[in-house]
C-alpha cells in the first residue's frame, strides 16, 4: 500500500495527492501536521523518514521518496505510463517548464518555513503575510498567463491535464485563500474550472481531507 505523509493546506502535498488520484492509485495518507506541537514535521520520528522536515513524503514499499515533483514524476513512470508526463522529449521538457515556473520560482518564497522565518526576524503581520504572498504569485502568474496563451488548451497543454496543471491548482488555491484577483489572467482562470470539474482534482482539494482543520 503507498502512504502518502502530507498536510491538508500542504501545496506540495495537494499536488501529489491529485497525482494519486489521476492515476488511480490506491492509497492512505498519513497526517503530518505542520504547526501542532511545533510542527510534527520536526518531530524524531518523520525526521527519520524525512531529514529535510518537510511534506510531502511518500512510502511505497522500499521506495521513501521526499519532494513532490521527484514523487510525481516516480508515480507516473512506474505506474501511469506518461500519464501526467509526455512521451515526446521537447513537450515532456515544455510541461516540465511550466510545472517549474509554479514549483521552482512561485511556491518556494510562499512557503510556511519562509513565513514563519520572516515572522521571526522582523515584525510581520498578517497584512505583510499576504501582501508578501500575492506579490510573488502575481509575478509568477502574469508570466506564465503569457506563456500558456502558446500551448493552452482546456488544460496548460492542450486538452489533457499533464504535471503542469497539478502544480498550477495548487497555487491557485493559496491565491484565492491570500486575496489575489485572477480577473488579469483569464487563461489560468480557465484551466483552473476544468481542472476542478475533474474528480481527482476535486478529492484532492485540502478541505476534502481527513486531516483537514
Amino acid at each position: 500500500m503507498i502512504t502518502l505523509h502530507g498536510y491538508w493546506r500542504s501545496s506540495a502535498a495537494y499536488r501529489v495527492r491529485i497525482a494519486l488520484n489521476m492515476l488511480q492509485l490506491e492509497h492512505q495518507h498519513q497526517s503530518v501536521h505542520l504547526v501542532k506541537d511545533g510542527g510534527q514535521q520536526h518531530q524524531r520520528q518523520y525526521s527519520e523518514l524525512n531529514a529535510s522536515h518537510l511534506v510531502p513524503t511518500l512510502v511505497d514499499g522500499d521506495v521513501v521518496l521526499g519532494q513532490s515533483m521527484a514523487i510525481i514524476e516516480y508515480l507516473d513512470e512506474s505506474y501511469g505510463d506518461h500519464l501526467l508526463l509526455p512521451k515526446d522529449a521537447m513537450a515532456r521538457a515544455h510541461v516540465r517548464s511550466v510545472a517549474q515556473d509554479i514549483s521552482c520560482d512561485v511556491h518556494p518564497v510562499n512557503n510556511l518555513r519562509v513565513m514563519q522565518h520572516l515572522s521571526a526576524i522582523r515584525d510581520f503581520s498578517a497584512g505583510d503575510k499576504s501582501a508578501w504572498m500575492c506579490h510573488w504569485m502575481d509575478v509568477g502568474f502574469k508570466a506564465l498567463e503569457i506563456k500558456l496563451a502558446d500551448s493552452a488548451g482546456d488544460f496548460c497543454f492542450e486538452d489533457k491535464p499533464s504535471l503542469a496543471d497539478i502544480c498550477l491548482i495548487p497555487q491557485l488555491y493559496n491565491a484565492h485563500r491570500f486575496g489575489l484577483s485572477l480577473a488579469p489572467f483569464p487563461i489560468i482562470s480557465r484551466i483552473e474550472r476544468n481542472c476542478l470539474a475533474l474528480e481527482a482534482f476535486k478529492l484532492a482539494i485540502p478541505e476534502n481531507q481527513a486531516d483537514a482543520s
